[in-house]
């Protein structure tokens, strides 16, 4: 029999603020009422963002919380090697290629196709589609870029990808109470075109990273919030690239600011650390977030 088993993964870029309380015991309290284990993991692959203190204030919000853990904990920067093995597993079977359009690049590119009249495809955050000219160059190409020191990300070939798929794409999506499957919802990861799987000096990427670390964690049970709707579309299609198994999911409702917007620690929106300094109790805050 499986063993259930459920994760809280945050970024250490920030004060944890109510959006990630509500998530973390939301997977503590679905993973007690099924007897699952609760894995913390540290998504900290962008070095120049996430730090050590940040860290340390994850662990003590969900402590303070009462939110408690299996151990060890994963911390996605010691895992480079991993990620690194199912990236070159990739660029041999010819699924990602080297990218070279900086941000520039593509606004400019983008910007003469608009000025023409030509209305640019956006993904499903509204972000538009990568313009993928770079699949045109040969190998030799490629490769003599790539020597020359030339920036580059290794971007998913999403109809490369897509023609390797012998089915069509599907989640499972659960409800928050008991866990009963409800619908199965059609994956479309060619909405995203051809996303980033790799930086030249970072191996991975969130979408290759996640896929990977809840393979080898054995996850079963993915409870995060609905801001990820759309990106599971991707996951799904890297899990069937790489053979990996697929969890159920959970997306649950955003806790919203004063304004209506989801909260973000870019925005500095007032952390759990801040209110706990004001007096507010674990209480306050499982009241606040509506459990």
């Amino acid at each position: 029999m499986t063993l259930l088993t459920f994760r809280f993964a945050p970024s250490p870029n920030g004060d944890l603020h109510l959006g990630h309380a509500y998530s973390a015991l939301l997977n503590r309290q679905l993973a007690n009422d099924v007897g699952a284990r609760l894995l913390l993991r540290i998504e900290d692959i962008d070095s120049t963002r996430c730090t050590p203190e940040f860290e340390a204030g994850i662990y003590r919000d969900l402590e303070w919380l009462g939110v408690r853990w299996e151990e060890a904990v994963r911390r996605q920067s010691e895992h480079f090697a991993e990620y690194q093995v199912a990236l070159d597993r990739l660029i041999a079977e010819e699924l990602v290629y080297p990218a070279f359009m900086s941000r520039g690049d593509i606004r400019a590119f983008i910007s003469e196709r608009e000025r023409r009249g030509r209305d640019w495809p956006r993904d499903p955050d509204g972000a538009p589609l990568y313009p993928a000219i770079d699949k045109a160059l040969s190998r030799a190409q490629r490769k003599a870029r790539i020597a020359e020191g030339v920036p580059f990300a290794w971007r998913l070939d999403s109809a490369a990808a897509l023609s390797r798929l012998d089915r069509d794409l599907v989640w499972t999506e659960f409800e928050d109470t008991g866990l009963s499957a409800t619908r199965h919802v059609q994956a479309r990861p060619q909405d995203w075109g051809d996303i980033v799987l790799a930086r030249r000096d970072i191996p991975t990427s969130y979408h290759l990273s996640v896929v990977l670390d809840d393979a080898l964690q054995g996850i079963t049970h993915v409870v995060r919030g609905m801001d990820l709707f759309h990106a599971t579309a991707v996951q799904r299609l890297l899990q069937q690239l790489l053979g990996l198994p697929q969890p159920a999911y959970f997306h649950h409702g955003l806790i919203l600011g004063p304004d209506g917007r989801k909260l973000s620690k870019s925005l500095k929106d007032t952390g759990l650390a801040a209110l706990r300094s004001a007096g507010a109790t674990p209480e306050d805050i499982r009241r606040m977030v509506g459990l």
